[in-house]
């Protein structure tokens, strides 16, 4: 159970009590508990969202769930979100390295968290309300079991840093640990819409790590952090879609 605590404090801003281990290393060892955190975060937003929609128009109350959804991560993986964005000006690797590293946010960290937010926001106001919960429990685990995957993909961008150390904590089946239960969350909750979610997540949290590497050499932990956010919207977004599509 130090593993699940070490998550819970780690991608979240819940103070649990007792003791866990600590570093990034150790927290590789607990990724196989991030899918786990993660549908403790929807359950949360789920009763968020019930409050919000009963008290407030259907934008208004998404903007508060995702307020609420940002707030619960203590904005670790927007963060990360903004550091990749604000890394792509840079001329070479190291540059690139150097300013994400930088704690100050730049003009296309700026631009593209307020885009990516916008994006979010107006996914969930579009979901209809029966699918739109369903949603809201699910994908915060499904994008919570991709870290492992990506960092058990790519190499890390330095032999120092989070992502190295997240990297070399993982278990060996710490990818299909996190990821097995994730989707069979997300069949049972969202059906084929959700096996359509969850191939959109994971082809988007790959295709960013790809890009990163080729940028940057590898992955940090700004590109698992970011990973994470890119894989919530593209599930929402393709479940959306779904809903709208059909007659």
């Amino acid at each position: 159970m130090t593993g699940l605590i070490l998550a819970v404090r780690y991608l979240t801003i819940v103070p649990l009590p007792g003791r866990a281990a600590h570093g990034v290393d150790a927290l590789g060892r607990a990724a196989g508990w991030f899918p786990v955190v993660g549908l403790g975060l929807g359950l949360v937003l789920v009763g968020v969202e019930r409050v919000a929609s009963v008290l407030f128009p259907s934008l208004l109350a998404a903007l508060l769930t995702v307020t609420a959804w940002k707030v619960l991560t203590g904005g670790l993986h927007l963060d990360g979100l903004a550091d990749c964005l604000d890394g792509l000006v840079g001329r070479d690797a190291e540059h690139r390295l150097s300013i994400m590293r930088d704690s100050r946010i730049g003009a296309f960290g700026a631009v593209g968290l307020i885009l990516f937010l916008l994006l979010e926001i107006a996914a969930v106001a579009e979901l209809p309300a029966g699918l739109r919960w369903r949603a809201l429990l699910v994908v915060p685990a499904l994008s919570r079991a991709t870290p492992p995957l990506v960092a058990r993909c790519f190499r890390a961008a330095k032999v120092e840093g989070h992502g190295a150390a997240f990297r070399s904590g993982l278990r060996a089946g710490a990818a299909p640990v996190a990821l097995v239960p994730a989707l069979a969350l997300v069949w049972a909750g969202l059906g084929v819409a959700g096996l359509l979610g969850a191939g959109a997540a994971l082809v988007a949290a790959l295709a960013l790590a790809g890009f990163m590497t080729a940028r940057l050499g590898g992955v940090t932990g700004d590109v698992l952090g970011a990973a994470i956010e890119v894989a919530e919207l593209a599930g929402l977004l393709t479940v959306s879609a779904w809903a709208h599509a059909r007659p």
